[in-house]
């Protein structure tokens, strides 16, 4: 089994493993077993998401009202003119909202629909801005941690390349320090911003039951569609923890990673 997860962990490194100890492949091997299989799973829900949404995105809310004016209604009822509403094509922001910017961004889709979908993605965004408002805590640690959450991943790769780079062409160092302290730099932010996710997910489903509980107290949906709202914003719950988990799995075999590099570094020397 060892000798097949060493094949496996070679196969996505694309180097010799031979001197990295068997316990670091056995769980580089179950990691990358696992990610697989949470990535399947994870494709299963956007693809049941994907199907609920178009289907409540077919079907005609009761205030016959855009997802546009649907936001807006809900922030002027909030003494939040100043907080404008946009469309959206981006895949980066889609349905979101910006304390730094100031709006409420609604995808094509729903912008301009007068659908469940559009009353869903609506209210639950407008209601983000109300979070802020109230100086809701995990919604201010959420906006001052922002950079940290949605870039704090992409810092990885870069400061390995830059760590290599310092290695090989500036100190001409055999021992790698600065590829594996950019990288032990890389994997921290990394941590950070996976642990700042959980933030993230909190705010969303306090916007989502905030929501529920205006729609519902405002007349502004039916029993029905309450129901319906309930069972999307779940699959996105579902879909965001899945993405968490996936990342977390990635963070480890990023340590792994770095742990198999310097046991083979060492044998090297």
């Amino acid at each position: 089994m060892i000798e097949t997860f060493r094949k496996i962990a070679e196969s996505a490194l694309g180097y010799n493993l031979n001197n990295v100890s068997d316990i670091v492949i056995l769980l580089m091997g179950i990691i990358l077993i696992l990610i697989a299989v949470v990535s399947i799973f994870a494709l299963i829900v956007q693809i049941i998401l994907a199907i609920k949404y178009h289907k409540y995105n077919k079907k005609k809310n009761s205030l016959d009202m855009t997802g546009q004016d649907i936001a807006r209604k809900i922030l002027d009822d909030n003494d939040l003119q100043h907080i404008k509403v946009k469309t959206s094509g981006s895949i980066l922001f889609g349905n979101s909202y910006s304390h730094f910017f100031k709006k409420v961004r609604l995808r094509r889709l729903t912008w301009k629909k007068n659908t469940i979908s559009s009353l869903a993605m609506a209210s639950q965004k407008s209601c983000l801005a109300i979070l802020d408002k109230e100086n809701d805590p995990d919604m201010k640690t959420r906006i001052k941690l922002t950079p940290i959450i949605y870039f704090g991943p992409l810092a990885f790769i870069p400061l390995v390349i830059i760590g290599v780079i310092l290695d090989i062409f500036i100190f001409k160092s055999q021992s790698a320090p600065f590829t594996i302290g950019l990288s032990c730099l890389g994997l921290l932010i990394y941590l950070v911003s996976f642990i700042m996710s959980v933030k993230v997910l909190k705010t969303e489903v306090k916007a989502q039951n905030k929501a529920y509980d205006l729609l519902k107290a405002n007349n502004m949906a039916t029993d029905e569609e309450l129901v319906m709202l309930k069972k999307l914003f779940k699959l996105y719950n579902i879909e965001y923890v899945n993405n968490m988990i996936i990342s977390l799995l990635e963070l480890i075999y990023r340590i792994l990673q770095i742990i198999a590099y310097v046991q083979d570094n060492t044998a090297n020397n």
